[in-house]
């Protein structure tokens, strides 16, 4: 080694060692799915059956406008002569 040489570190980060799942966590997902869309399903089609034989209502309640309206005075007068 020469005099002023610099000489780098390696350091090997390495994750630590997992064990091997058995793909439970996997398998639970796809029946909480299943079990889901069954329930959506269960549900959805005979609403869906209903909207078909039903026409859909919407009711808007017609809004309420209050206006004062101001108070015209006409003064009573006697309407001019006619001239000739």
């Amino acid at each position: 080694m020469k005099v002023g040489e610099e000489h780098m570190t390696t350091v090997v980060n390495n994750p630590a060692p997992e064990k091997e799942s058995s793909g439970s966590g996997f398998f639970a997902g796809v029946v909480l799915i299943i079990i889901f869309l069954g329930v959506v399903l269960y549900f959805a089609i005979p609403a869906i059956r209903n909207m078909q034989n039903q026409p859909i209502q919407v009711n808007v309640p017609a809004p309420q406008i209050n206006v004062e309206t101001p108070e015209v005075v006409v003064p009573d007068t006697q309407p001019a002569p006619v001239s000739q």
